[in-house]
Parts: C-alpha cells; structure tokens; sequence
C-alpha cells in the first residue's frame, strides 16, 4: 500500500501510566468480528467493522492493533478496508494498523470494515483438546486480541461487540453477551451470531468452538447461568459447575453492586491453564472438571465471577493499576469465602496468601504493586498483584471498619461501572467515606517496594505487672513503614486475647499494665497486618 505521513493527536503519558499510545480523542463504540472458522485449516477469515466517535475536529487517522504476517507464516493479513462503500488507505507494520479517514468532526462517527485472513500465532489457539476433539478458544491475555482481532488492544478503550462465527455445523459456539442467532446453512455449516450490549475491553472478549455438552443451570436475576464442557464430560461438568455460581453473584451483586452483564457460563476449554474471566463468558483450563467440586476449582470460579465486578466491569486504565483488578478478585474471594465457609477458612486463606508474598520478596525486595509507566506485557502481573494486593486491601478493611469499606467500595464500583478507573480514583471514593486522608498507606503499600519485617522482644515485670514490649522494623530493603502492630496477650486457660496497639515507624518501647501474668504475648493474632517477625521473651 501506499504510504502516507499522517497526523495522529495524541495526549502524552503521565507518570504511573503504561507506554501505550492512547489516544482518548478517539473511542471505539463498538466492533462487529465476522469470523469462519474450517476444519480443514487454521488460517480464518476474518471480517471486522469498527465504528469509531471523534471526539475532536481533524483527525485523519485511525490505530489499531492488529499483529500482521510474520517469517513464520503466521499472523493477519489485510485484503482490504472500506467505509461507506470508499476504499482506504493505510500502512500495515508489525503490529500496527493505521488506517487513513477522513478528516473528522467533533463528535463524529465513522464505521470501518477489515477484511482480513491469517493464522493466528497467538490470541486464538485452535488445536485438539485432551479428548483430541478439534476446538477453537480465544486466549487475549493480556494483549494477544491483537493476534486474530483488529482492536485497540488495551484496558482504556472499552466497547460493546458482535461475534458472528461460521463453523462446520458439528460445533457450538460461545461467546460474550447473548445469542441472537444459530442458522443451519448449507455445505454443514452453521452460522451463530453473539451479541455484548455492555462496554468491555479488548482481553476480555471470548470465542469458544467445540463440541459441547450445554446446559442452563439457573437464572440469576432473570439471566441465565451456564455450563459448557466438552462432550464427554457431560456428568462431571454439569456436576461440578452447578455451584456456587448463583450464590456467588448473590453476594457480590449484595456487597458491591449489580452484575452488568446478560449471562454468566462457565465454560471448560483448553486455552488456559486456570481460568480467564471473560466477560459473561469465563473460561477454565481442561483439567477444571473432575467431578469432585474440588476446591480448587471452587475458588477459581468464585475469583472468575468476581472479575466481572473488578477488572470487567470497572476495569484499570492503565496496565500499572492491574491489581485494581487482580489483587481486588483475590480478595473478593476471600471475602465470599469467609461469608459461605467460615472464618477460619477466610484466615487460612489470608496466611497462604501472606506466605506467598513473603516468598516472592525473599528475590524481589523493591518489587511494587503499581508499575512506573510499564512496557512490557510479560511483566504485567505477579503472585504480589494477587496476594500483596489482597492484603492491601484487607488492611484497608482494618483501618477503615467492615462498614466504611464495604460502603467504599459501593461508592466506587457505581462511580466507575462500565468504565475505567486508576488507583488514585479508588483512594479517592475511600477518602471520602474514611473522612480522612490516606494517601500515606496507598503511598507505602502500592508505590514503593519493601515488606514489614519486625524483631522484637517482651518481658513480664511481676510486682509491678508491667508488660514491656521492644519491636523494631529490621527489613534490609530500604523501605520503612507506619503501621499498627496489635499485640495479643493470652493468660492461663484464656481463648480470647487481651489486645494493645502500638504505633510502629521504626522501634518502639512500651509498657502496658497488665492484671495477671500472661502465658503468652503474640504479635497480630487476628491476622490483620501484612508482616512477618519473630517475637521472643526475656
């Protein structure tokens, strides 16, 4: 193709932004992915029709992400793209798209249709199952979209979408949203047409084509709740995905806010390895059935379904605030787990949780949980955005009481649903119902590396029945944090401990009056505080 010098308004990336080149002056609508699928090759082909709004005068080109041909052989090529009947022009390079228009208006629109075919290096992985059935399942993770779907592959730009699959008639078909169509055609085909009628980001639309065994388990709130596994595990699947689905959106839908979207399946597939929470559509690696509701997967499935409050429905507009999607699902299901199976399953959870991260900083002290303007995709999460995350979020939980946090996180779940948010946007709508600052706790845990080691030692004085305490802060990482150290003081035959807070920065001595002599003197006994230390007696 002819190549052009074109023009392309651009804001520049702030600090605590990833590198990608966003472009908030234009804003996908919606896309429409006509896709055939054969089983007599890999390649597809692909029809796409994008509509775009301007939201300013004078844009003349359009970008997206699209991975083209490589040496391999892999990858989409471009055949040609129309709008309103015209040909356009554009340049098709590694994996970028730009696509010459028209000089926009403000507040225009465009629809621009991409005629493309290839075989997907990634993004789309079609290939046998573990039964050596043929399938195809869509894998964008975090931005592999791009490797089968023109898009603008990236959190901050979320549009409704159409999936209209041809495939030989022998297969369903799932995706996003409902389905509006399932037509027979001729030569043994069949055409089957799903529609997203709520915004969501590029990683989180679904394709999946296989032999399915399907079945409607439920409604919640008048939409429908699904199962889809392969043929042949009929039984186990129905058996094992039939709960805790329904409770599970109960809870959430009570603790945050509605379900968005206009089903919920969960959907076995051999794409990934865990789960990938798709919008409406969740998708769990082969091995998710067993026919044993065992807890593993129970839990994935609650963190999955939590996704479509977090990450899905009120999704991060950067990659740097990955955790406002991984860290909350984490401890969303904890949260669901402390309501349906108990306290101590909820601390359980809580101290697997806080060994991990201590595991992970023993190799990477600075490590922090929102990146510095990250560029590259294989770094985007780590077991801290999970599990350090979710302990971020638990002592928010303690510094601001089970009803302020609860109410917060209304607050901002209703303010940002069906759009984006950044970290600052989150302490903001906490801010306001704490009635006080907390930018030095967001700052200490989110913004900087380092963890809380803490020594320390207690003696008993028996006349006087003073306690005294000595801890201090030992971590060799640089860092240094203000946090409350709750001790916990056990006496003979006693369950419940007396507690004392102490206000740590760096070291502290104190005393306190005690009534008997105690048997014991623990540090965090409710498991309230991200730390790990030794505590010694005198």
């Amino acid at each position: 193709m002819t190549k052009y010098t074109f023009i392309l308004l651009l804001v520049p990336v702030l600090s605590f932004g990833d590198t990608y080149p966003k472009n908030p002056n234009i804003d996908v609508l919606h896309y429409v992915f006509s896709i055939n699928l054969s089983d007599e090759t890999n390649e597809i082909e692909g029809l796409a029709s994008i509509t775009f709004l301007f939201k300013i005068a004078g844009i003349n080109q359009v970008r997206l992400d699209f991975t083209g041909k490589s040496s391999e052989g892999k990858g989409m090529f471009v055949k040609n793209i129309y709008s309103n009947g015209s040909e356009l022009s554009y340049t098709h390079t590694g994996n970028v798209l730009l696509i010459m228009v028209p000089p926009s208006q403000a507040d225009g629109t465009i629809t621009i249709s991409i005629s493309y075919t290839g075989t997907p290096a990634s993004g789309l992985v079609i290939g046998p199952n573990k039964y050596g059935d043929r399938t195809f399942f869509s894998d964008n993770w975090p931005n592999r979209a791009r490797n089968w779907l023109p898009t603008v592959d990236h959190p901050y730009d979320k549009a409704t979408s159409e999936f209209i699959v041809t495939a030989p008639a022998k297969y369903q078909v799932i995706s996003n949203g409902l389905k509006i169509e399932e037509t027979s055609l001729d030569n043994g085909l069949k055409r089957t047409h799903w529609k997203q009628s709520v915004p969501i980001s590029s990683w989180l639309y679904v394709l999946g084509v296989a032999e399915f065994a399907v079945q409607y388990v439920d409604e919640f709130e008048g939409k429908s709740i699904q199962t889809w596994v392969y043929k042949q595990d009929r039984d186990a699947g129905f058996y094992d995905f039939a709960v805790p689905t329904k409770k599970v959106l109960a809870f959430y839908s009570d603790y945050v806010g509605p379900f968005v979207y206009e089903k919920l399946a969960n959907i076995q597939s051999n794409s990934v390895g865990g789960g990938m929470e798709a919008a409406s559509a969740i998708l769990y690696g082969d091995k998710s059935v067993t026919g044993r509701r065992d807890k593993r997967w129970r839990n994935v499935v609650i963190h999955e379904i939590a996704h479509q409050w977090f990450g899905n429905a009120v999704t991060e507009y950067d990659w740097d605030d990955v955790w406002l999607s991984e860290g909350f699902a984490t401890y969303f299901t904890l949260l669901y787990i402390e309501h349906a199976y108990g306290r101590d399953e909820f601390i359980e959870g809580l101290k697997s949780a806080r060994n991990r991260v201590f595991s992970f900083y023993e190799k990477n002290k600075d490590y922090r949980i929102v990146h510095d303007n990250l560029d590259d995709m294989s770094k985007v999460t780590t077991g801290n955005t999970y599990q350090k995350g979710a302990w971020i979020l638990h002592m928010l939980r303690q510094k601001m009481g089970d009803e302020n946090f609860e109410k917060g996180i209304k607050n901002y779940y209703n303010k940002y649903m069906n759009s984006n948010a950044t970290t600052a946007q989150f302490r903001k709508e906490m801010e306001a119902v704490h009635g006080a600052s907390l930018d030095q706790f967001f700052q200490q845990w989110l913004y900087h590396g380092g963890n809380v080691v803490i020594e320390g030692s207690w003696k008993f004085n028996d006349k006087k029945k003073l306690l005294e305490v000595n801890i201090s802060q030992i971590q060799n990482d640089g860092s240094n944090f203000d946090v409350s150290v709750i001790i916990g003081v056990y006496y003979a035959d006693q369950v419940e401990p007396d507690l004392f807070a102490i206000e740590l920065s760096d070291k502290v001595t104190t005393t306190f009056t005690l009534t008997n002599t105690p048997d014991k003197v623990v540090i965090d006994p409710n498991t309230q505080l991200l730390a790990t230390w030794t505590l010694n007696q005198e």
